[in-house]
């Protein structure tokens, strides 16, 4: 078919396209655009992968066959609707590259595309979405639909209804960062004083004495001596008050901060400011925080001014970003490893697309040594060895202090250090990584989405050989660090160097006692463990979003006049009332899940009187069904209210309601709250002396 299109017109080529029903003919009219606008065929396996997307599935395609180029058919097919579809990518650069890249191709086939990056202005993003084909990162597209929902005037929005996403890397989207929430915030801050004050309590506590920490959950509580020194420190008589609960959280995030958050590893502190570090990309994490308190606690701990923090005006998290759209595919390196969780929550099959050329790639068995210094010594004579025969070798670390401490230990041979700190270098240095005699220590940043070519004469020499230092939690980060070697037929070779010291087999060795020395088995399990949390949190989720869809299906009716209003006055009332209200509801919601483990475990006699203690998510689901209603009908009764006020005041307030931001912030970062009120719990049962 494609031989038949050959040799039409451009403007032939268009109308053919413009009216095929054919899917198959249609992805013909796409691959022969792609070849007259880029020069080079589509190979048979890039048109299976866009025929996997088009089914609506997930297209598995291994490193260098081309998922941005497959993707387009299936993009400009989905397009014809002249609907919208959103195209997925994990950065603002490969959202502006590859619209730039793809996108003479698509206006080949008469067809709008634009791109959305950070610093738009709305009438930019308005016109980008208003495009046939939009680029974007998913966290851009998030925060918009997040400010689309408090516009006070229907000009402010920028999105029109949500139709198809096609996700790159969408492994990375949908499991990864799905539980990651999206905030907009505002208004003033509050709980430095007490964070500080927290800060310099618990920075004179010592581990074992008056705190345990827990390396498997990644939990640190207070002992009983812990307990008193903050009790005597505070003269707050019983911590576990329900009256001390905010200081209380203050002092647990105080030591969170210090005892297991780490500099150079979670985090970066540049200049005035803390940087998160993505833990699956190795890359500063933008415009992510922590929960408020924890931030605070951070910056505090690090002697930074504390960022403002607000009250939560809206919140989302990709999951139910993606849920937005009728129509949904992606496609990634990996995803095999996931295929049962992307069905059973997402409805997403999983196709592996073969390779254009046979993998020849060794894989070689992992080294398994007792200490980690045992380990890194081995790691750098293999450099040592490796580098000596001139084969190019990159060595993927787990954090920034792990790249440089090899880094040190290897001052004797020529190489580059690619880490979140220096990221404004990465492609200079992944341009010279395939070289003959190039030794590249790199974080996760080289994992996913990099590709390394092949300098003149490397192949003979073997070809990349890539060196993990650690096993991650995922398979996948593994797969994705492997997969820089042996791209389209290319040889290569990957091996792991592990350690018993190892993060991985330090927090989760004890999982199953016959696996202690078998990292990929532990692995297994990690990823059955991090399913089931996934699956419980969202058992949270799904209620409350439904309550969110209902509000806002509501507000932007006021907004567009469908939901009738007697004057212009009444209809901004109503919506800043809306907004309002679901603040508050939020800031109520979210003091729930803080304090449900103290009704969870109210059956102590004494404890609690009139609340219910049976399990959690009953007691969650009891009072947010109790709450919503309320809220529902508090909206007219206070619209009623300010409208009266107004009226006397002679019009509506012209206050701002002040500056909104956006940020990510990571969910439940220790886990739950339970284990430090169970503590009060046991002091209840002992008398609750101080």
């Amino acid at each position: 078919m494609r031989l038949e299109l050959a040799h039409v017109s451009d403007d032939q080529l268009r109308d053919v396209a413009m009216r095929a029903n054919d899917l198959l003919r249609f992805m013909a009219a796409a691959a022969v655009a792609a070849s007259r606008v880029l020069g080079q065929e589509m190979y048979d396996v890039q048109l299976r992968g866009a025929l996997a997307l088009a089914r609506g599935s997930i297209a598995e395609m291994q490193t260098g066959e081309g998922k941005t180029l497959a993707a387009v058919p299936t993009v400009a097919w989905l397009a014809k609707e002249r609907k919208g579809v959103h195209v997925m990518t994990v950065n603002d650069y490969l959202a502006c590259r590859d619209a730039r890249w793809m996108g003479d191709i698509y206006r080949l086939l008469g067809l709008s595309v634009g791109y959305v990056q950070q610093g738009m202005t709305p009438a930019e993003r308005r016109a980008a979405y208003g495009c046939d084909i939009t680029y974007a990162t998913a966290n851009e597209i998030g925060f918009d639909v997040l400010r689309d929902r408090l516009a006070l005037d229907l000009d402010e929005q920028v999105h029109r209804p949500f139709f198809a996403a096609v996700i790159d890397e969408v492994d990375s989207i949908l499991i990864d960062e799905a539980r990651i929430p999206l905030v907009i915030a505002g208004g003033d801050s509050d709980g430095a004083a007490l964070a500080h004050v927290a800060d310099q309590v618990v920075r004179r506590f010592r581990l074992g004495v008056h705190y345990t920490m827990d390396v498997g959950a990644h939990n640190v509580a207070l002992t009983d001596s812990g307990i008193r020194q903050v009790e005597h420190a505070f003269g707050c008589g019983n911590l576990f008050e329900e009256r001390n609960l905010r200081l209380h959280t203050a002092v647990q995030d105080a030591l969170e901060a210090h005892a297991l958050l780490r500099r150079d590893v979670d985090y970066l502190l540049k200049g005035d400011a803390i940087e998160m570090v993505d833990e699956f990309k190795g890359r500063i994490a933008l415009n992510r925080r922590w929960p408020a308190g924890l931030q605070t606690a951070v910056e505090t701990k690090e002697g930074v001014v504390p960022k403002p923090q607000g009250m939560v005006l809206g919140s989302t998290t990709m999951q139910n970003l993606i849920a937005l759209y009728p129509q949904v595919c992606g496609m990634t390196g990996t995803a095999a490893t996931q295929a049962i969780e992307f069905q059973t929550v997402y409805g997403l099959n999983v196709e592996v697309i073969p390779t254009n050329r046979p993998v020849i790639r060794e894989d070689r068995p992992d080294v398994l040594f007792e200490t980690k210094a045992e380990k890194e010594q081995a790691v750098i004579e293999e450099i040592r060895r490796a580098h000596a025969t001139g084969q190019p070798i990159l060595v993927g670390t787990a954090s920034v202090e792990e790249s440089e401490r090899l880094s040190r230990m290897l001052s004797d041979v020529s190489h580059n250090v690619l880490n979140a700190r220096n990221d404004e270098v990465e492609a200079a240095i992944i341009a010279q990584a395939g070289q003959k005699g190039a030794v590249t220590i790199s974080t996760n940043m080289a994992g996913r989405g990099t590709d390394i070519c092949l300098g003149e004469g490397v192949a003979a020499l073997g070809a990349l050989y890539v060196i993990g230092t650690n096993r991650h939690e995922s398979r996948r980060i593994d797969n994705q660090l492997r997969g820089r070697a042996g791209r389209q037929g290319d040889p290569g070779c990957s091996r792991f160097f592990v350690s018993l010291e190892d993060p991985l087999m330090v927090k989760y060795g004890d999982l199953d006692p016959r696996y202690r020395n078998d990292p990929e088995s532990i692995q297994r399990l990690v990823e059955g463990q991090h399913l089931d949390q996934r699956e419980f949190l969202l058992r949270y989720d799904l209620p409350v979003e439904g309550q969110r869809n209902k509000i806002h299906t509501y507000r932007q009716a006021v907004l567009d006049g469908t939901a009738p209003c007697q004057s212009e006055l009444e209809r901004q009332i109503t919506l800043r009332v809306i907004d309002d209200l679901w603040a508050d509801y939020l800031s109520r919601l979210e003091n729930l899940r803080a304090g449900i483990p103290w009704q969870s475990f109210a059956a102590v006699p004494g404890f609690f009187v009139g609340i219910d203690y049976r399990d959690p998510h009953f007691t969650f689901l009891r009072h947010i069904d109790e709450w919503f209603p309320e809220l529902e009908a508090a909206i007219p009764e206070e619209v009623a209210r300010r409208l009266s006020q107004a009226e006397v005041d002679g019009g509506l307030s012209s206050v701002d309601r002040g500056a909104v931001w956006t940020y990510l912030t990571t969910d439940q970062p220790f886990g739950v709250w339970t284990e430090r009120f169970l503590k009060g719990i046991l002091k209840k049962l002992r008398g609750g002396g101080t």
